[in-house]
C-alpha cells in the first residue's frame, strides 16, 4: 500500500504539470460591427485579414473566439473568393459560424484570453475606439502578465482612447497602422468620413509611428504590443503573436501576393537586384501575383511624381512583369511617364506597340505625336 501511495505522490505532479502544458493558448480575434452589404452602405472588417490571421492561429493549435462590439453576424468589406487562404476559410465551418454569430464584447469574460487580435478593415474606424466593453478587454489584457495585445491595419484604433488611468496605455509604445500615405492613395471612398487620421491619432496619443513603404509587409513589436501595417503584414503579424505567446509558429508555405509583397520589399530595400527579380519570375512565374507586382508599380509611379528615383522604381516594377502580365493602360502609363523622363525613345517603342496593336490608338498616336 506504501507503495501504491508513493507512485500516486510522484506521478501526480507528473499528470498535472503534463495538463498545464496541454493546455492551449485562447485568442479574442476582434472584428467591426459596423459594415453593410460588403461595405456598399457601409465599411466592414477585411475578409483577407480575418482568413489569414485565423489560419494562422488554428494551425499553430491556438484557441480562437470571434467578438464584435454588438455581436451577431457580421459584414465584411467585398473581397476575393478565390483568394486562397479565403478558400480555405470559407470551407470551414467552424469558422463561419464564429462569424455568423459573434460574441458581444460586452459578453466577453478577458481573463479568458491570453491574446487579442484586432482584425482591420475601415469599418475599425467607427465603432471599436468607441466601444467601452472593448476598452476593458485590453486594458484588462495591459495589466496581466504574459499576455499579447495586436492588431492590423486599422485594428490600432481600439487603441487611441484606451487609458490606464490619466496615461494612454499606448503611450511611448512603437506601433504601426495603415498610414496617411496609404489613406491617400487607397481610403478614397470612406477616408474624408473617418473621425481621425489613424497614424496621426496614435502619435497624439504618445505611440512611437513606424512605417514602412506602402502596402508592403510591416510588423512592429514593442512589449506586449503587436502590430502590422496593412493587409500584407498580416501572416507575419499573427505569428509574431503566436511567438509572443511561447510558441513556435509551424512552417507554411507562402500565399502569392505575400511572396510577390517580399519580393517588392527585397527590391526596394535593394537587398536584390532586378536581374535576380528577372531570373526569379521567370523560373517561377506560378508563385507569385504579377498583376499584384504590376499595380504596386503603377501606384508607385502615381505617388512618385516628383522625385525621378521613386519613379524609376515603379516603371521597373511595372517593366518586371511585362513579358508575364499585359495591361494596355499600365503601358500607356509607362510611355507617359518615360516622356516625363526624357526618355523618348522607350515612350516611342511602347507607343508604336498600342498602335500596331490597336490598343488605346488614338492616345497612344496623340502621345507619339507630342514627341515627334
Amino acid at each position: 500500500m506504501k507503495k501504491i501511495i508513493l507512485s500516486i505522490v510522484f506521478i501526480l505532479p507528473v499528470m498535472l504539470f503534463s495538463q498545464t502544458n496541454d493546455v492551449k493558448k485562447k485568442v479574442l480575434m476582434v472584428v467591426s460591427s459596423y459594415g453593410k452589404d460588403m461595405g456598399a452602405a457601409r465599411p466592414g472588417y477585411e475578409f483577407d485579414e480575418f482568413s489569414q490571421a485565423y489560419l494562422i492561429f488554428k494551425n499553430n493549435n491556438v484557441s480562437i473566439d470571434v467578438a464584435s462590439p454588438k455581436g451577431g453576424k457580421v459584414e465584411a468589406d467585398k473581397y476575393n473568393k478565390d483568394k486562397p487562404y479565403n478558400k480555405i476559410l470559407l470551407e470551414d465551418k467552424y469558422a463561419l459560424n464564429l462569424l455568423e454569430h459573434t460574441k458581444a464584447t460586452a459578453d466577453i469574460n478577458a481573463a479568458d484570453y491570453d491574446a487579442i487580435y484586432i482584425v482591420g478593415g475601415k469599418g475599425a474606424m467607427f465603432d471599436l475606439p468607441y466601444d467601452p466593453s472593448l476598452q476593458d478587454i485590453v486594458l484588462n489584457l495591459y495589466h496581466r502578465d504574459n499576455t499579447v495585445i495586436s492588431s492590423v491595419c486599422h485594428g490600432p484604433a481600439a487603441f487611441v482612447n484606451v487609458k490606464n488611468g490619466d496615461e494612454y496605455i499606448i503611450n511611448d509604445v512603437e506601433l504601426t497602422s495603415f498610414c496617411n500615405v496609404e489613406e491617400e492613395l487607397f481610403g478614397k471612398k470612406w477616408v474624408k468620413e473617418f473621425p481621425f487620421s489613424l497614424e496621426t491619432k496614435l502619435e497624439s496619443r504618445g505611440a512611437i509611428f513606424k512605417q514602412t513603404d506602402f502596402m508592403l509587409s510591416k510588423v512592429v513589436v514593442s512589449g506586449k504590443f503587436v502590430t502590422g501595417q496593412n493587409p500584407f503584414s498580416t501572416t507575419r503579424s499573427a505569428e509574431a503573436v503566436v511567438s509572443s505567446l511561447g510558441l513556435t509558429p509551424v512552417k507554411r508555405d507562402l500565399y502569392n501576393d505575400e511572396r510577390s509583397a517580399y519580393l517588392m520589399q527585397d527590391l526596394l530595400d535593394k537587398t536584390k537586384t532586378i536581374a535576380w527579380a528577372e531570373a526569379e519570375l521567370a523560373k517561377n512565374k506560378d508563385n507569385y501575383d504579377m498583376p499584384l507586382i504590376a499595380a504596386y508599380g503603377y501606384y508607385k509611379i502615381l505617388a512618385s511624381t516628383e522625385n525621378n528615383e521613386e519613379l524609376l522604381i515603379g516603371v521597373e516594377l511595372v517593366e518586371l512583369t511585362s513579358p508575364h502580365f499585359f495591361n494596355e493602360n499600365l503601358q500607356l502609363l509607362l510611355a507617359k511617364t518615360y516622356i516625363s523622363l526624357d526618355r523618348n525613345e522607350k515612350a516611342r517603342s511602347i507607343l508604336n506597340d498600342l498602335i500596331a496593336e490597336n490598343l488605346l490608338k488614338e492616345q497612344a498616336e496623340k502621345l507619339l505625336k507630342s514627341i515627334s
